[in-house]
């Protein structure tokens, strides 16, 4: 202990009061008597968003049932797929036996840009002037958990950084009690997620690693101390153990022991933000009525998105909802429906909420999944009328985008009249990437951590902003 004093005295008497300033970070706000400010970094240019919310939907929700019509389908429903589509054609999941499988879904127009949605979406509709759908987008995977590592952590293997955990490190928090990450879960029923690995920070510092609150009693477990023990008594508690720490810290060198001194910090503080962040008591009944917050099935989902507004109202970067499972290998029209019961209601309220408390323009909302579907019936849970499903497509989906510097109103991205491929304007997953970095400021090329001997990034070597989704791009 006489060394850790005699370098808190040196700290002190050194540098004109240096060292009192140091000392206060060391130390933290309760031993310093100051208060933690927010970790911020800079941007490589001025940014259009300072927060993100993905809703992403697990399992890849159908897009031929959702966003992108195919009327001229209609003429081969449950015709075998024509020979001169197939000719060439190299996928592993098309069979000889593959029947096309037109949408029986309305699709119409809505907002002054005509945005096409199907009747399955009325609440997401009303917000289409807000919407850049981009319906190309592919990816390189056709299996969920690759395909979901791919789409979040930008190669299709664990082991490296999440979305959420590089614009975490990358700008660091706008918040002083709440993570910079925040994953929240809801389900319906077991589901194709590839787990902790979607939000892991990997070899970046943890504390840039997700957060996740749960959707099922205690969002947040342990936050409540036990009966009889106070929070100054929590305080002294964590004070010593920071002490230990900091010895165990000056001996290693470990960069593990800095992350858990931030870890208990931030837990403390985060015992008297949370019960205010999870209390909608201050919520209008409008509001809570929009969400569908108390009913089913929007109950679980609706609390989510709120809870997603209120943590970027803030100052939490990166808000992300997993939603699954969307895997509908067979009786798709009841399971697509079941979904969309469950979430875009809720998503609607999200967006309308955000911009009516002009927030909009400030955060970036995200809407998909890790692929789509096949244009063709499920050929191996056979041929059910009434019951069909769809297989995994990673060839051409679709994803929406809004708020953040988008230009809505708009659809990027054409795809062929099978909605098989992309034939114009497509978007590969590393161009997504790239894009909501470009709106939170930064350049995905120079957004680099070097580890086991070459820099690492988001997009890997690839990627590219898509200039057109970009508003005034």
């Amino acid at each position: 202990m006489l060394r850790h004093f005699a370098r808190r005295a040196f700290l002190q008497q050194s540098a004109c009061g240096l060292g009192g300033i140091a000392l206060s970070q060391l130390l933290g706000p309760s031993r310093a008597g100051g208060t933690v400010e927010p970790t911020r970094r800079l941007a490589h240019f001025a940014p259009t968003a300072r927060n993100v919310i993905f809703l992403f939907m697990a399992g890849a929700p159908s897009q031929l049932d959702l966003f992108d019509p195919k009327p001229e389908m209609r003429k081969l429903h449950g015709e075998p797929v024509p020979e001169t589509f197939l000719r060439g054609l190299k996928d592993s999941l098309i069979k000889g036996s593959a029947r096309v499988m037109a949408s029986p879904r309305v699709f119409t127009k809505h907002g002054d840009s005509g945005l096409e949605f199907s009747d399955y979406l009325p609440s997401l509709a009303k917000h289409a002037d807000e919407f850049c759908m981009l319906r190309g987008v592919h990816t390189e995977t056709s299996n969920h958990d690759p395909a979901q590592l791919f789409m979040n952590c930008g190669v299709p293997r664990f082991g490296s950084p999440s979305m959420g955990s590089w614009v975490s490190w990358g700008l660091g928090s706008e918040s002083q009690n709440l993570p910079g990450f925040v994953v929240l879960l809801s389900n319906n029923g077991p589901g194709d997620l590839a787990g902790t690995a979607l939000w892991d920070n990997a070899f970046l510092p943890t504390t840039s690693r997700g957060v996740t609150f749960r959707s099922k009693g205690d969002p947040i477990l342990h936050l409540a101390s036990p009966p009889g023990f106070t929070r100054q008594m929590q305080r002294q508690r964590l004070d010593a153990i920071g002490d230990l720490n900091r010895l165990r810290f000056e001996a290693l060198s470990d960069p593990a022991i800095e992350a858990r001194i931030d870890a208990y910090e931030l837990a403390f503080r985060m015992q008297s933000a949370a019960p205010e962040l999870l209390d909608f008591s201050q919520e209008t009944k409008p509001t809570l009525e929009a969400y569908g917050i108390g009913t089913e099935p929007t109950a679980a989902y609706g609390a989510n998105c709120l809870l997603a507004r209120r943590m970027v109202e803030r100052g939490v970067r990166f808000v992300q909802l997993y939603h699954y499972t969307w895997d509908d290998h067979s009786n798709l029209n009841a399971n697509l429906l079941n979904n969309c019961q469950r979430t875009e209601g809720p998503a609607a309220a999200l967006i309308g909420d955000l911009k009516q408390r002009g927030l909009l323009d400030e955060t970036l909302v995200i809407w998909g999944g890790e692929f789509g579907r096949t244009p063709m019936n499920e050929v191996r849970r056979g041929i059910n009328p009434g019951k069909e499903g769809r297989d995994h497509h990673p060839y051409a989906f679709t994803m929406l985008m809004a708020g953040g510097g988008i230009r809505g109103g708009q659809v990027i991205g054409e795809t062929d009249e099978m909605g098989y491929h992309p034939i114009a304007n497509g978007a590969h997953v590393h161009d997504v990437q790239a894009t909501i970095l470009h709106c939170l400021g930064m350049d995905h090329t120079q957004l680099t951590f070097r580890y086991q001997g070459r820099d690492h990034r988001l997009t890997d070597v690839g990627g590219a902003v898509i200039e057109k989704a970009i508003a005034g791009g």
